[in-house]
């Protein structure tokens, strides 16, 4: 058992499938307490979760695009603290698209979506956090600048997790002297409904790493751009 995630409390922001439902189940295993948001009304596998895990999820209905929806969550947790606030939420583009040829509406479907909401939810939430916890969000290495060099492709994707890099520097400029520790997780290229079929690494072999990342990082104060094995990302 990681003694760090057990009877931890984390607030994760996209739990319903993908990464965000790994993350949250490999808490739960290993003996963490767990708010997770879901955006729509339906059942999804986080409720199959819930019904097993002998009470430590929690789900909450968060749409992160709509701003009054992130208030009223902000309000219903006012009382709660957590170790972790982690955000999860992103889309992606066509591979091909670029420039010359994305729409102004999928451009701004991907900023809004990848970077600017995520940033809110952290202005929004991140007082819940204690004040030696973590705050992270899913980032990519796609996001990197330095290491864009010879494949290109994902070109507005890339953008877009650029600028949550660029954000999130920012927040931790603003924050400076903040002993709470501040990350941007990349998880590798995952086999989901995002990273498609043909990619290098199933769930399972990117997110109990990412988690046991996220774990280590506690107590290191200021910002961290790091993959799924702890290593850090050129920005």
């Amino acid at each position: 058992m990681n003694l760090i995630s057990e009877n931890a409390t984390v607030l994760l922001i996209g739990g319903s499938r993908g990464l965000g439902y790994a993350i949250a189940a490999e808490y739960i295993h290993r003996g963490s307490r767990v708010v997770a948001t879901v955006r729509g009304t339906g059942r999804t596998a986080l409720h199959e979760l819930q019904d097993s895990d002998r009470g430590h999820l929690e789900i909450e209905h968060l749409d992160i695009n709509a701003p009054e929806q992130l208030h009223a969550l902000r309000d219903r947790l006012n009382a709660h603290r957590f170790d972790l606030l982690f955000v999860n939420a992103g889309v992606a583009s066509d591979q091909e698209v670029t420039t010359a040829d994305v729409t102004t509406q999928e451009f701004t479907r991907l900023m809004v979506t990848n970077a600017l909401s995520p940033m809110r939810a952290i202005e929004s939430l991140g007082e819940l956090v204690d004040p030696d916890g973590t705050i992270g969000i899913m980032s990519s290495g796609q996001g990197s600048i330095a290491n864009n060099e010879r494949r290109g492709g994902f070109e507005i994707y890339r953008a877009s997790k650029s600028a949550l890099n660029q954000l999130m520097r920012s927040y931790a400029a603003r924050h400076h002297g903040d002993n709470r520790t501040l990350l941007l997780m990349a998880p590798g290229w995952v086999k989901t409904e995002l990273g498609g079929p043909g990619a290098r690494l199933t769930v399972s072999e990117s997110i109990p790493s990412l988690v046991t990342t996220m774990d280590a990082q506690r107590g290191r104060a200021g910002l961290h751009y790091l993959d799924y094995l702890g290593k850090t990302v050129a920005w």
